[in-house]
């Protein structure tokens, strides 16, 4: 759990650090990639504190995961709609369960340990 809490550490430092200037026309487009990312990264670290990681799922996870997302973007501009929000809520909801989940797996770990 460690190292893709370090990598995602160092994903959001580097961000800040290196300015990149996102053209208009892609804003749509980075916003649910990094939701689908971020989906598959806490996604991973759940399996991880469940004992039931695998890389290549993770991998798997990740590439679809974006994949999907920019496709569904890219129709959703085709047709004028903004089907990219839908994405981002479906994703945002998903992090925060899995957060949620992370957060009682973390709290058992710590505090009953023990019991």
């Amino acid at each position: 759990m460690l190292i893709p809490l370090l990598g995602t550490i160092a994903g959001i430092l580097l961000g800040f650090l290196i300015p990149v200037e996102i053209p208009v026309n892609m804003v749509s487009y980075t916003a649910v990639a990094i939701m689908a990312g971020l989906d598959a990264i806490f996604g991973g670290m759940r399996a991880q504190f469940e004992g039931n990681f695998s890389f290549q799922k993770f991998l798997t996870s990740f590439f679809i995961n974006i994949a999907v997302a920019a496709v569904l973007t890219w129709i959703g501009d085709l047709l004028g709609i903004d089907i990219y929000i839908g994405a981002v809520v479906a994703f945002s909801i998903r992090i925060f369960n899995n957060l949620s989940i992370l957060r009682g797996l973390v709290y058992e770990r710590l505090f009953h340990k023990n019991k």
